[in-house]
């Protein structure tokens, strides 16, 4: 389950997202870089020492009068400036760099343990995170430049306040007042009264910020959704077009982006009255050193450019003292994202050691062989009873049954992509299996890539590929293998069931399996394509799924998914479960010996 607004991150979570890339193989050039953006960091907070003995300086020459010591004064800050510059430019320039550099470690890594292992299908499948493709698109983002951000000015902050404290304590001096009969002395006073401010001002930013965390977090959720809705309709625009789908998609559009809208305001809302303390806070914060140290300057025991130095110095320890407070908004968005992105992390952990009920192995037989598989829901209720049956070389199969009974899913389990049931499936070591589903996929690309994939590019030759388009029926995509297109949306479904066809021809496997490949096909169509793959392909074994019977011509065998009712016993344990077997049986008007297993 995804860690939600309720379930805040623990920093041992949050330390396994940051860490790894730090003790990668490009940790060296990682620290390199990071050793010196807080070498330039630490170099400007020298810079603004400077600044503050200057500010003394220059301004005692005013109060003085004193010409000579104003222009070297300007000559100074001058120079000052022109190195302050420089260094802020390369401490950007670096930052991003590492920044970079991190966001493209950490995509390569989090994409690979996604895609490994089918984790992206089963992570789907238990919809167990939502939007992976926000999540390693923006949260990365988030996480990488968000924590260079944070991390840096917290530490620029801290050194800061380390070199200014103690300027801060010698220039600003006593402070002694009566109170009752006694005198009291604060010694560097103007130290004690910069805590003081920052800890309330930090408390109060605390108390009214909170809900932004989970705000933003509720927000990056909403906008990802409403996002995947204008990309559904983009991608289904034919079937919601013939629909006529419009109100609806509009409605369910607006109800998402309702959602965005809501959420902002209360986002508006938290953060006006965090604006209000903040803003209020910093503008306080030019004067109050002024109001503090106005006494002794006005007594004479301090000149203009020391209450000029006391103010500087004040601002820069008031300002490293509330970095909480304006980091605070930026905080609670970043800390959002790593929410999700711990959620994500944990999702993709939880799918790649799933452990599968049904053991897919490897064997020498040259036959598949299944024994005692019973196929279930992700609810674990039981879909079949359990099947034990074997698929040698040469056969061909027709699957048929009702909608719903197990089919397609039987073929996943073949596939070592459907973990939920038991028994075992053994494929033959070296047999090239190739799952032809009923909807197949086109990447986005020219239409070469779309017909080799998922095999290189380049893997087959422009005479064969222009050889099998012709065989499929398809001679008008012969000049279009150069051209780059979203051939899903631009091919109908049976230009795109024949390409899949074109697939098969070229990739010549051993077993392939048809799962309801034809549907979109006419009969004549249809016919045409099984004759092709049984002449190029005679030795292979094909396994199909069909409703139609026209097909079953082309195969020896029949296996058919029936109601198996559930016994007395089981009723009152699971009413609602359609428990299917399968009748294996050969076509009576083709030879064939007899099977061996009975009905399982």
């Amino acid at each position: 389950m995804t860690p939600g607004p309720s379930e805040p991150t623990n920093w041992r979570a949050m330390w396994r997202l940051i860490q790894p890339y730090w003790s990668s193989d490009e940790k060296w050039k990682a620290r390199g870089l990071l050793a010196a953006v807080i070498a330039l960091a630490l170099g400007m907070v020298y810079l603004d020492v400077q600044f503050n003995t200057w500010n003394r300086d220059f301004y005692n020459a005013l109060e003085t009068k004193d010409f000579q010591v104003f222009k070297e004064q300007l000559w100074r800050f001058s120079w000052l400036a022109f190195i302050y510059i420089a260094v802020a430019i390369y401490r950007i320039y670096l930052t991003q760099a590492l920044e970079i550099n991190w966001r493209a470690w950490m995509t390569r890594q989090y994409m690979e343990r996604w895609l490994e292992n089918q984790a992206y299908y089963r992570i789907e499948q238990s919809r167990s995170a939502d939007n992976p493709d926000q999540r390693i698109a923006e949260d990365l983002n988030l996480l990488t430049s968000g924590f260079l951000t944070l991390s840096l000015g917290l530490l620029s902050s801290v050194v800061t306040l380390v070199s200014f404290i103690g300027i801060l304590w010698s220039v600003s001096g006593p402070l002694s007042f009566m109170l009752g009969a006694r005198e009291w002395t604060i010694p560097g006073y103007m130290v004690w009264f910069a805590i003081a401010y920052a800890g309330i001002g930090s408390m109060l930013v605390w108390r009214i910020g909170l809900p932004l965390v989970r705000q933003n977090f509720l927000q990056q959720r909403y906008e990802a959704d409403f996002r995947f809705g204008l990309i559904r309709i983009r991608e289904n625009a034919e079937p919601v077009a013939l629909y006529r789908g419009e109100p609806q998609e509009r409605s369910q559009l607006a109800t998402r982006f309702a959602r965005i809208r809501e959420n902002w305001w209360q986002i508006m809302r938290t953060t006006k009255r965090l604006n209000v303390a903040s803003t209020f806070y910093a503008q306080f914060a030019i004067i109050f050193p002024f109001l503090v140290g106005a006494p002794r300057f006005f007594a004479g025991t301090i000149t203009l450019g020391g209450l000029m130095q006391i103010s500087s110095a004040f601002g820069q320890v008031q300002e490293a003292l509330s970095w909480f407070i304006n980091a605070f908004s930026s905080l609670a968005s970043w800390k959002a994202s790593v929410n999700r992105l711990a959620g994500f992390h944990a999702a993709i952990d939880r799918a790649r050691k799933q452990t599968s009920g049904i053991v897919v192995t490897r064997n020498n037989v040259g036959a598949i062989l299944l024994e005692d598989v019973v196929l279930r829901l992700p609810d674990g209720a039981p879909l079949t009873q359990p099947l034990t049956a074997d698929i040698h070389v040469g056969q061909h199969i027709l699957v048929t049954g009702p909608s719903g009974c197990g089919k397609s899913t039987l073929f996943r389990a073949i596939a070592d992509i459907w973990p939920y049931g038991s028994g075992s499936i053994e494929i033959p070591a070296d047999a090239r299996l190739l799952f032809l589903p009923q909807k197949g996929y086109l990447p986005i690309g020219t239409l070469r890539e779309a017909i080799a994939y998922p095999a290189a590019e380049d893997a087959y030759k422009d005479l064969a590929i222009r050889h099998y388009l012709d065989a499929v029926r398809l001679p008008h995509l012969k000049g279009l293998l150069d051209a780059s297109d979203n051939w899903s949306q631009r091919l109908s479904p049976g230009e795109q069931q024949r390409l899949a066809f074109v697939r098969v021809l070229l990739w010549r496997p051993q077993v392939l399996f048809l799962d309801e490949a034809t549907s979109a096909l006419d009969a004549a169509t249809e016919e045409a394509l099984y004759e092709l793959v049984l002449r190029e392909l005679p030795a292979a074994a094909v396994i199909s799924i069909a409703h139609r019977d026209a097909v079953a011509k082309f195969h020896q065998l029949h296996w058919q998914f029936v109601h198996e009712p559930a016994r007395v016993s089981e009723i009152s344990a699971a009413p609602e479960t359609l428990r299917y077997t399968i009748q294996r049986t050969k076509f009576a008007r083709l030879p064939a010996k007899e099977l061996v297993e009975g009905t399982p």
